[in-house]
């Protein structure tokens, strides 16, 4: 059975002459490659989010420390960082299914590895930094692959729809993993979670290989040139609503989305609820986020004003549940930050995607990805470290603040490049607030 993209004899799948204006919440369903991915994504994401739960569980059961749970994230993001640019170009002249095959088994031998010296009794926090870091250096290839290989198994068409339920796979498998690892490691230990996690990925690389070659979307593969990763790099500094997008996802990927530190830490220090509750807060906000999911698949299109607004409610959201003072009020705050905080994720990726040349779209993701991803080991161990010394409160209030900042000054900036000003109006008896073009705003006021 071939592995490959695509044959270049092959025809590409008919597109669609007229598509609807608004997409069913599942159309993308009805393409039998994405679909066979979708299901197969479904088992090895719950065991992603087990192996998740689990691994932070361990780091804070053998070091008591939540700058060490930080410590290990960083060091699952840190290659993405380190390597992120280089595995875009890798992607951008590889095809994505066997490059897709050889990170998925990577990864489950991680799995396996870590379940083998948990069980036998033997783990120390080095093995689980060094099993963090290996997979960390499988996404470097993974993550941009898997989400430029997106646009070949649906097409144009159905690309934002693709987007949005693969958001609601990860968010959905969120809600189950960690309701099933708190139940293992409360009754048999975390190594059965490890285990779990590594044999789960047989399921997505059983369904790669079972994908239909000649129905994908051929994508021109870029031939091995010198100054490939300058001219990603010129490409989406040059387009404002690239490089505007990814600034954003940076700043709220760095600060804003350390949840393994605060989580964790809020669970064992402020509420002391134990791994129950610190897999029922994980949970809940995979609740929102698949919610966030879901309606944003209903919408069919990614504006900038909405990634905006949902980064800056997203901010605030975690100012207030940072002062939460009792543990289910701060547990239902997690429902809303989940909700915005993918959002943020699903609009900024969409609209990254729709608005890049395919030959350009594995540089363009890595990027995006590294930044989103990879400031993650720049943010971590300093937002542990504030949570260890000042606090798990004053650690989430400064995600939030930070977050919130983030948005609204490049929602100004946004605002100025594009020639808009604030509007502020009345609307069926409701305040609404808008951006308008200047020479709109000047002739109302003029008038």
């Amino acid at each position: 059975m071939s592995t490959g993209s695509g044959t270049p004899s092959a025809p590409a799948p008919t597109a669609p002459t007229t598509p609807a204006r608004k997409s069913s919440m599942f159309s993308s369903l009805k393409v039998r490659n994405y679909r066979l991915f979708f299901m197969g994504q479904v088992v090895s994401n719950t065991g992603t989010w087990m192996q998740r739960i689990a691994q932070d569980w361990l780091v804070l059961s053998l070091t008591g420390s939540s700058a060490a749970v930080g410590i290990t994230t960083a060091l699952q993001f840190l290659p993405m960082l380190l390597f992120g640019l280089y595995g875009g170009v890798l992607v951008d002249r590889l095809p994505k299914r066997p490059a897709l095959l050889v990170t998925q088994s990577a990864m489950a031998l991680s799995g396996l590895a870590l379940a083998a010296l948990t069980l036998s009794g033997q783990v120390q926090v080095w093995h689980v930094y060094l099993a963090a870091f290996f997979v960390g250096l499988a996404t470097v290839v993974d993550n941009p692959a898997r989400q430029s290989f997106v646009s070949e198994m649906v097409g144009p068409d159905q690309l934002h729809n693709a987007v949005s339920l693969n958001s609601a796979n990860f968010q959905s498998a969120r809600l189950v993993g960690p309701a099933v690892a708190g139940l293992m490691i409360t009754g048999v230990g975390t190594g059965w979670a490890f285990l779990a996690n590594g044999l789960s990925f047989a399921a997505p690389i059983t369904s790669l290989l079972l994908m239909r070659a000649r129905e994908l979307y051929p994508v021109k593969r870029t031939p091995r040139g010198k100054g490939q990763l300058r001219e990603g790099l010129q490409y989406v500094a040059g387009r404002p609503e690239l490089i505007w997008s990814v600034v954003l996802v940076g700043f709220i990927g760095t600060f804003g989305f350390n949840f393994p530190v605060w989580l964790s830490a809020f669970a064992d220090n402020v509420f002391h609820v134990g791994a129950g509750g610190y897999s029922l807060l994980n949970t809940l906000m995979a609740a929102g986020s698949l919610g966030g999911a879901l309606l944003a698949a209903r919408r069919g299109s990614a504006r900038m004003r909405l990634l905006i607004l949902a980064a800056l409610t997203f901010g605030a959201l975690e100012i207030v549940a940072s002062l939460a003072p009792s543990y289910w009020l701060f547990a239902v705050l997690m429902v809303p930050i989940g909700i915005c905080g993918l959002t943020v994720n699903v609009t900024a990726n969409t609209t990254v995607q729709m608005a890049t040349d395919p030959a350009m779209r594995g540089r363009v993701m890595s990027l995006f990805m590294m930044v989103f991803m990879g400031g993650t080991p720049l943010g971590a161990p300093v937002i542990g470290w504030i949570t260890d010394t000042y606090g798990a409160r004053v650690g989430f209030a400064l995600g939030g603040v930070v977050s919130a900042a983030a948005a609204a000054v490049i929602g100004l900036v946004l605002a100025r490049v594009g020639g808009l000003r604030l509007s502020v109006g009345w609307e069926r008896g409701t305040p609404r607030l808008r951006f308008v073009p200047r020479q709109r705003e000047e002739l109302a006021t003029a008038a």
